[in-house]
């Protein structure tokens, strides 16, 4: 039995394709096997018996992998990630023409065998795990919201009537699934109209109508299309409806299983970090700050801290980094412009980086950037943020 050998896995729906290798990179074992558990562990057992020690890398570490980390966490054995993009890089370096599976599970048993820069996987808890696909899936929603919302403005029939509603609110949403036409608008009036919506439970019904039929009033050309083009303006309004009671009843899932991680007083205890940031926070990181060796280390996954790419004689040239985390950075941007509104020091912080000549977007990064210094701190010490430091002495005392 060899003392260490690399188990390269090319991830795939249906098969995976397992490659070993040993210290001088010649193959011990190629093998295609089925996403399922018997045949699963088989192939564990048959690797491990290869080696004293040996390391795996997977290129998914989402979906279609979770039954393999699963079993390899069963069995202690370490696991490395290498995404598609650095074995697709990578793949130039090596001999042979063509992608095939054997191929790229060969890279990636070598990549992991040479390289002195990854981390072993961290198997998050139930948790974790939890919040990990609530934050995912209200990302989607999300997204299917604001495609659904452009559409909808797209699809105009009055440009009056549109610039006249905010589709960022039910009330107009609600009037669109039962008004669509300047004409049929016309029709009912204010007071019928009004009295439709307070039937509906929309807010400011009154308001509302008299805007809307002072909006139609503006318009008597009736468009090309304009009957089929309101049965769609009604359809994808009650579509935008349904998506913000499921972003509802989502952030409340959010929420319930946020509260009950450990960290959730640290994280809510700075400005700008509520429920759904603080969940943001622990899906991209876990919540465990050991795996960060410094707040630079953080602030660099989260892509609040320029990578230099100097050349020569030149240098100090600082961009952000190509490779973080976009999820991790939008949760340190978004709470650091929060944060500007509702406290007092970012806002101090804030306007001295635009004084100093930064633009918004800059001041707003250089703010997200120092409260990562705060944050790294505050969990590894296990403590809420305070405006004034501790005193160490009476804590000592």
């Amino acid at each position: 039995m060899l003392e260490c050998a690399w188990a390269g896995v090319d991830i795939g729906k249906e098969h995976h394709h397992a490659v070993v290798i040993d210290t001088d990179g010649n193959r011990l074992l190629s093998r295609r096997v089925h996403n399922d558990e018997t045949a699963l562990l088989d192939l564990i057992d048959k690797i491990t018996t290869l080696g004293d020690q040996v390391d795996w890398a997977v290129d998914i570490v989402t979906g279609e992998s979770a039954l393999l980390l699963t079993l390899l966490a069963a069995h202690h054995q370490r696991v490395f990630y290498i995404s598609g993009t650095q074995v697709n890089r990578a793949a130039d370096g090596y001999r042979g023409a063509g992608k095939t599976d054997a191929k790229d599970a060969a890279i990636i048993a070598d990549q992991v065998r040479i390289r002195r820069d990854l981390s072993p996987m961290r198997i998050d808890d139930e948790l974790i795990v939890e919040l990990r696909m609530l934050v995912a899936r209200r990302r989607d929603l999300a997204g299917d919201r604001v495609r659904l919302v452009n559409r909808l403005h797209q699809q105009t029939i009055s440009p009056a009537l549109e610039r006249a509603l905010d589709l960022t609110n039910k009330g107009p949403l609600v009037l669109l699934t039962g008004y669509q036409t300047p004409d049929a608008l016309r029709r009912a009036g204010v007071a019928e109209v009004e009295q439709w919506l307070r039937l509906q439970k929309v807010k400011g019904a009154g308001a509302l109508a008299v805007r809307a039929v002072t909006a139609a009033t503006a318009q008597h050309t009736t468009l090309p299309g304009q009957r089929l083009a309101a049965e769609l303006v009604a359809d994808m309004a009650k579509g935008v409806i349904t998506l913000d009671e499921q972003l509802k009843y989502i952030d409340k899932l959010i929420e319930g299983r946020f509260r009950r991680h450990h960290t959730a007083e640290i994280l809510l205890s700075m400005s700008g970090i509520g429920p759904l940031m603080g969940a943001t926070f622990l899906a991209a990181t876990g919540g465990d700050m050991t795996v960060f060796d410094s707040p630079n280390h953080l602030a660099g996954y989260g892509g609040v801290a320029p990578a230099p790419r100097d050349s020569g004689r030149i240098s100090g040239n600082l961009h952000r980094p190509r490779r973080y985390h976009r999820g991790l950075h939008h949760m340190f941007y978004t709470s650091a412009l929060i944060s500007i509104r509702f406290h007092e020091q970012s806002r101090i912080f804030y306007d001295r980086k635009r004084s100093e000549g930064k633009h918004h977007n800059q001041a707003v990064l250089a703010l997200a950037r120092r409260r990562v210094n705060v944050l790294w701190a505050l969990l590894r010490e296990g403590r809420t943020y305070a405006p004034a430091p501790p005193d160490h002495a009476a804590t000592a005392a």
